[in-house]
């Protein structure tokens, strides 16, 4: 196969004989027609190319000339052309790491992000010396990862992952099931707090809709289209969601509790709703946005 018949963004991949190289050059390629993935065309035809043959990028690397097989090279082209129209990467590979831990995704969940894990390190350091167990609530909890992770790093913990979605719940019974903590872990469908209203919590963790309803069309393809409306948008100004949380939270929580929340960034409107809480400060992401508020019970 010459490299003018395997280097056309135009065809699809020639299956006989493809190399490992040469289907990673013609993915970028095709990845790279479409304008908004040409930044990473070429880490994510790489992703995909690990998906469809199961090779490790370094297996990758020490045997380019590596011919990939029919149904890897078949396999490689459905997942370009799904990438091509912004279908998210977690969604063709059904999972995504989270504080070193692979959890399923699906298209009822939000994808996690990195900045979400900066909700558990700030738990870690405020919590640094707990040796008791402690009883926490998830709320929003998605796929599950923050409930399922501090179930994780604090082993004695009871966890209630609440979330309005059925199908979420779904995935994050899953993901406890998957990880070990079904046991410690009650999934409750569940409006905010409401099912659990009668509770008390050592710490309230949430990552809620906050984007506003006005900034949908400046959202990514891959955002926009395929992750859960209901996990994104927070109403006209991105805030409805925290007014009714951070009132429920301020019952549900024993007093000296803790509330660490996913944010747009540091607003008005949010230092106003904490303004009779303790210890409020911000934790900063790594663009330098205040991205978790943090505040402690009277």
């Amino acid at each position: 196969m010459s490299a003018e018949e395997t280097l056309s963004p135009h065809e699809p991949l020639k299956i006989k004989g493809c190399t490992v190289a040469e289907a990673l050059r013609f993915g970028t390629m095709r990845l790279s027609m479409r304008d908004d993935l040409r930044e990473h065309a070429a880490r994510d035809a790489q992703q995909l190319l690990e998906i469809a043959t199961g090779l490790t990028r370094t297996q990758m690397l020490a045997a380019p000339e590596r011919a990939l097989c029919e149904e890897e090279a078949g396999a490689f082209q459905g997942m370009l052309a799904q990438r091509r129209a912004a279908v998210p990467i977690q969604h063709l590979r059904g999972s995504q790491e989270f504080f070193g831990r692979d959890f399923i995704v699906s298209p009822d969940v939000l994808i996690p992000r990195p900045e979400t894990e900066h909700i558990v390190e700030e738990v870690l350091r405020l919590l640094s010396d707990r040796t008791a167990p402690l009883k926490i609530a998830d709320v929003g909890t998605g796929s599950g990862v923050l409930g399922i992770t501090l179930a994780l790093e604090y082993p004695q913990s009871l966890i209630a992952a609440l979330d309005i979605s059925p199908e979420a719940l779904a995935v994050a019974q899953d993901n406890a099931a998957q990880l070990g903590t079904i046991s410690r872990t009650r999934i409750l469908q569940s409006d905010l707090l409401a099912a659990v209203k009668d509770e008390q919590f050592d710490l309230i963790v949430s990552n809620p809709p906050y984007i506003p309803l006005p900034e949908k069309d400046t959202l990514h393809a891959e955002v926009r289209n395929y992750e859960p409306h209901l996990a994104l948008f927070g109403g006209e100004d991105g805030h409805d969601l925290l007014r009714r949380l951070v009132p429920e939270a301020a019952a549900s929580l024993i007093s000296g509790g803790w509330l660490l929340m996913e944010t747009a960034g540091r607003s008005s409107i949010t230092v106003d709703l904490l303004k009779d809480w303790e210890n409020v400060h911000w934790v900063s992401d790594l663009q330098g946005i205040e991205r978790i508020v943090v505040a402690q019970k009277r």
